[in-house]
């Protein structure tokens, strides 16, 4: 590793998944010096007090650092350490990127779903990483520890790692620093010649920057409303592609100036603002604000949606494993019986209202998968309340009277019955030999630390897992929309449906993204012209600046995230479906910031992995079984926007054909399930018992 991966690795707080808070700033200053104190440390720069020189320009096989010695002699004039630490700056963010990668693909970093990073626990093991200059045992935190704490004599890089470190004034955050390591700190900013330079040079742009740009602060400006009223895009619901045609004309960030919003909505859209979200949204935004009233009608006081920074990094990560890509491959035979016993009920030339029953057949699946026991009578119940306390508390469209209307009422005591059914089914006994889910995750985690997961808050943790079931089923209603007005690409996922079920129910190996690419890359398609979420609301946490723009504390912002899908610039001709978009798209293509059907920053789906490939078998497994076609063939898509993008009611379907038997003798019995059958929890059969 070189300086800079051990910066970032010395840095990197664990506990909320990113950097110690350091100003954009001071991070960029840091990152650069740690680049230059690297080039000087392996011959390739000299510097005194006023300049810095090439003495051997060949390459470091980093193309960051590469970048950086041409770049300096190139220059004609010699120019001091602060100077290129100001004037590189902007390129810090390209090498913290890439660094981070870099630390990932060496497997010392993890990555996780929301641009949330930990120290991969392969690196403490021993003989995992050892060499003669680095032992397991003393990784950087250590080596500076014991140099900061227990007066060790530091090696040269430590020494500057130290001065970059206290030139962003983190050490304390870090260490636990008493008067005398205070004191030591300064020497040890001064053990190294290079570290001292580039220490001081760093501090000082921090402090004071001689050669850092000033951005004038642009008006804001505003959209005028009869644009948006009059836009035929607005007719259709797509609420994607109305924001990309005004910010294309407004720029990124703008205001509507609606009647009921005092001073207008403010809005923000396009590129920059993605890449800025998911690069320092977590510094300035908060996401608790707008979903307090949310939280108070299921008597929480707060919820995962609503968390920020290190509270909201430890939630996810307690729950994350049972949320992956690899939990629901471990349970196929359960999804594949699930799905099966809800078709089962299906004749040919059946007339199905699309939204309701793509939600309900999700929902047949997912509610046994993730909370262990079948939530179909609630499941219709829990959706309605559930939009209605959106619309009253967040889009705030409706008085709150009218959550407690005798229908809502009525709708509620069934949630809470439902609460009762979930705790009931989660005892020690009911939960034998049963695989792990989300409700056992959660309810752990509650009792580890009941003042982090209190009781006040489990009633929500345990009912929010079937709300995915609702996303999962408008993202299902809109790919049938998308394959039943293609005909010849319907024949081909068919097709692919056919071949993967061909022997019986396929192992995960066989639903590999390779395997099933086709299928995947169609679903990536319907996910970008649709995506079920397009939008989050945020609040001003800290006053900051994007493209220009001065975003004021306490400003309530709607980051329209899902506009790039409808951008001309980033997906050519955007309104076509066209699934060749996605060919020989590699794992990280889904950490984009143009591509976000499943949303952008700390908040982005914890489980899209899972998604993925629970919308995926779920389709094939529908077309395998049946042919399906368009019941109302005049249909024309018309999207309900709120408050989760959705085809409208009048989208009909109609089973024209069973292609293939349910009751087959290749398909295997789940290993464990709860008795779908029965309106109390069974016990899960312990595994080889029966």
């Amino acid at each position: 590793m070189n300086l800079v991966d051990e910066l970032i690795l010395l840095l990197l707080n664990e506990d909320s998944g990113y950097f110690h808070q350091v100003p954009g700033w001071n991070l960029n200053c840091a990152v650069i010096g740690a680049g230059l104190a690297e080039l000087a440390l392996t011959g390739r720069i000299d510097m005194d007090e006023d300049h810095i020189f090439v003495i051997d320009p060949a390459t470091t096989e980093d193309p960051h650092l590469d970048s950086i010695l041409k770049e300096i002699g190139d220059e004609p004039q010699r120019r001091n350490t602060r100077y290129w630490i100001e004037y590189l700056s902007p390129r810090s963010e390209a090498i913290t990127a890439a660094t981070l990668n870099g630390l990932e693909e060496k497997g010392i970093l993890v990555y996780h779903n929301g641009g949330f990073w930990s120290l991969s626990q392969g690196v403490w093991q021993p003989d995992a990483y050892a060499t003669p200059d680095h032992i397991p045992s003393e990784f950087v935190k250590g080596r500076i520890a014991k140099v900061l704490l227990e007066d060790e004599i530091p090696h040269p890089t430590d020494a500057i790692l130290v001065a970059l470190a206290n030139s962003c004034q983190v050490l304390h955050l870090i260490f636990p620093l008493d008067e005398e390591a205070t004191q030591r700190i300064d020497l040890v900013c001064k053990f190294d010649i290079i570290g001292r330079s580039i220490g001081e040079a760093t501090a000082e742009s921090i402090t004071q920057p001689q050669y850092k740009r000033v951005l004038n602060t642009k008006p804001i400006p505003s959209a005028p409303l009869r644009d948006i009223l009059f836009s035929p895009t607005l007719r259709t619901g797509n609420i994607p592609a109305l924001f990309a045609e005004i910010a294309r004309k407004n720029g990124p960030v703008f205001r509507l100036n609606a009647p009921i919003q005092k001073g207008g909505l403010l809005f923000l859209a396009g590129p920059e603002i993605n890449h800025w979200m998911q690069r320092v949204g977590r510094i300035y935004l908060r996401s608790r604000d707008y979903l307090s009233g949310f939280e108070q009608v299921y008597g929480a006081s707060r919820i995962l949606p609503s968390m920020d920074g290190a509270d909201h990094f430890r939630m996810r990560k307690a729950i994350q494993a049972t949320y992956s890509r690899t939990a629901l491959a471990d349970r196929l035979d359960e999804l594949y019986h699930h799905s099966r016993e809800y078709m089962a009920k299906w004749k040919v030339g059946d007339v199905l209202s699309t939204v309701q029953v793509c939600q309900d057949f999700i929902n047949s699946q997912f509610s046994q998968l993730s909370v262990g026991i079948n939530t179909q009578e609630e499941f219709q119940d829990l959706i309605k309340f559930k939009e209605r306390s959106l619309v009253t508390h967040v889009q705030r469209a409706l008085p709150e009277f009218m959550l407690r209307t005798p229908g809502m009422n009525r709708r509620k005591k069934r949630i809470s019955d439902l609460v009762s059914r979930i705790m009931a089914a989660h005892t020690p006994t009911q939960r034998a030999g049963c695989p792990r889910d989300i409700v056992d995750d959660v309810l752990s985690l509650h009792a580890a630390d009941p003042q982090f997961l209190p009781e006040t808050d489990l009633p929500f943790s345990l009912i929010s897992p079937l709300i995915v079931s609702l996303y999962m089923g408008n993202a299902m209603s809109f790919a049938l929309y998308n394959l039943l007005r293609r005909p010849e690409l319907y024949r081909q996922i068919q097709d692919e449906a056919d071949r993967v079920f061909a022997e019986g129910d396929p192992e995960a190996d066989s639903l590999s993204k390779s395997e099933i690419d086709l299928t995947d890359r169609f679903f990536m398609e319907s996910q970008r012209l649709y995506p079920i979420i397009p939008m989050s609301i945020r609040t001003v946490m800290n006053a900051c600046m994007v493209e220009g723009y001065e975003l004021p504390v306490g400003a309530k912002i709607h980051i329209v995230h899902s506009a790039t899908h409808y951008m001309e610039e980033i997906f050519p001709d955007p309104f076509s479906f066209d699934i060749e978009r996605h060919h020989k798209k590699s794992e990280k293509t889904h950490r984009s910031t143009s591509y976000v059907p499943f949303g952008l920053g700390t908040h982005r789906c914890l489980g899209l992995r899972w998604v993925e490939l629970h919308l995926a078998v779920s389709l094939l497994m529908l077309v395998h079984h049946f042919r399906f076609e368009m019941a109302n063939t005049d249909y024309q898509l018309r999207i309900n926007p709120f408050p989760t993008m959705s085809p409208t009611s009048k989208m009909k379907i109609r089973i024209a054909e069973k292609r293939h038997e349910l009751n087959s003798s290749s398909i295997r019995p789940p290993r464990a399930f709860v008795n779908s059958s029965s309106s109390e929890a069974a016990k899960c059969p312990v595994a080889g018992a029966a």
